[in-house]
């Protein structure tokens, strides 16, 4: 896996919607700073992260935080939790298991060989086949 050379962080990419304030931007990162180890593998300038109240403080209060990154779709995360804090962390917390799932689809996961190598060719699925063929021949 190649170095990103402008790591991307919370406290570059996060913009706050409606319901806060830019006064609450500095709280809201600092709540979504466990972030920055998962958002470190893509470029600042192609990600960015905001975050949105709808009714606050208000029963029924709705958190949601959206995550573009180019190149893939964007991801949506909610919250209906009563408390802020809780809320942002429930989102935080969706967030980064959302884009931990999505890491994993796009990377072999059991097969140390195939990572790094690469995928194997046409040619060398048919020699698995046959290889798969002859097994079967033996054990009937």
């Amino acid at each position: 896996m190649s170095a990103v050379t402008n790591p991307a962080t919370v406290a570059e990419c996060l913009r706050v919607g409606a319901g806060f304030s830019q006064g609450d931007r500095n709280w809201i990162a600092e709540q979504f700073a466990t972030l920055d180890a998962r958002l470190a593998a893509f470029h600042a300038d192609a990600t960015e992260l905001e975050v949105s109240v709808k009714d606050r403080e208000a029963r029924g209060q709705k958190v949601t935080l959206e995550c573009w990154i180019a190149g893939r779709q964007k991801i949506v995360t909610t919250s209906g939790e009563e408390d802020l804090r809780a809320a942002l962390h429930d989102v935080r917390d969706d967030l980064r298991r959302r884009l931990n799932d999505a890491k994993t689809k796009q990377e072999p996961r059991h097969n140390k060989h195939i990572r790094e190598i690469g995928q194997p060719g046409p040619d060398q699925v048919a020699d698995a086949d046959a290889d798969l063929e002859r097994v079967d021949a033996e054990t009937a």
